[in-house]
């Protein structure tokens, strides 16, 4: 695989499909850059668009994307279950094929440092970008949400942001800007409405509460309307190959069904490694010695 860089913005919007396609519209304008993959969630109130390319058209695509969600999103008039900062809530950037980390590392900062300048605009950096050990967790950026850091900017010198004005944009709050690996985010929705269990859940499984390694957790409840409600585990598996989807699953089920409920579905939010889902069916199957190149497809693609 050629040097790629991933770009994957989160944005405070799942409930108007017409400005997410907005948005995504502005992405595929941009020459050179794939688009791979756009989702919304109305619970949530939140979409991820994925896209990649090489760093200078991704970051033309990315600039693109925040400049048209901040004229298109008022978080004032937001409200949704996922924690958030800002109109565009975060933007990390992923190493593909032979790109290393430290290049993602240069570019995070640097588009930090663009979007920043350009669109008046507080950014925080986390991840590998992190400037400051205690910002390496993106939820430790995130703490109090939008509401609490609109209260703290300019009063609290620990949330200063890192580029930009020592204030909230009046509009689009605060954004945050990264380098890591790839991720997983992945929901699994119970077969109850339980919220008090899917909180149970999620604290034993996270590994901020000595749970799971590279688990991130939090409990949602689903009520759109229409459909049934579920009690959801909603994460992010920061590193697969520490803790993958198998056994999170496997951990879920164990601990619900302890008391009487299940899983009823699970859902995969935007794109995952190769080597995550093979790892899942090796598991599921108990293939021994199971590799990518039995994959009929993966093989013939390694000649091409």
């Amino acid at each position: 695989m050629p040097s790629l860089i991933e770009c994957v913005p989160n944005f405070s919007e799942g409930r108007r499909p017409e400005v997410v396609e907005e948005i995504v519209r502005t992405v595929r304008q941009i020459d050179g850059v794939t688009l791979l993959d756009f989702s919304r969630d109305e619970t949530h109130n939140r979409s991820v668009v994925t896209f990649a390319g090489s760093a200078e058209p991704v970051v033309k695509a990315a600039t693109a994307a925040v400049g048209r969600a901040l004229e298109l999103i008022d978080m004032e008039q937001h409200t949704g279950a996922h924690p958030r900062i800002g109109a565009v809530d975060v933007v990390p950037f992923v190493p593909l094929g032979t790109t290393r980390m430290e290049e993602c590392v240069d570019l995070a900062r640097r588009f930090g440092e663009q979007i920043a300048r350009t669109f008046d605009l507080p950014v925080y950096l986390y991840g590998e970008a992190a400037l400051r050990p205690e910002r390496k967790r993106l939820a430790d950026v995130r703490k109090g949400q939008y509401e609490g850091l609109k209260a703290d900017l300019g009063s609290d010198p620990t949330r200063d942001p890192d580029y930009g004005p020592k204030r909230p944009h009046p509009r689009a709050g605060a954004v945050a800007v990264g380098a890591r690996k790839p991720l997983i985010a992945f929901n699994v929705n119970l077969a109850t409405d339980d919220i008090t269990l899917a909180k149970r859940i999620a604290e034993t499984i996270r590994e901020s509460s000595g749970g799971l390694p590279g688990v991130q957790a939090m409990a949602v409840q689903l009520e759109n309307p229409g459909q049934p409600h579920y009690a959801q585990v909603s994460m992010n598996l920061v590193d697969w190959e520490q803790t993958g989807i198998a056994r999170v699953v496997g951990e879920i089920r164990r601990l619900a069904r302890q008391f009487g409920a299940d899983i009823d579905h699970c859902e995969l939010i935007g794109l995952a490694p190769a080597g995550a889902l093979l790892e899942v069916v090796a598991e599921t199957l108990a293939l021994r010695n199971f590799n990518a190149d039995q994959v009929l497809e993966l093989r013939l693609a390694k000649d091409r």
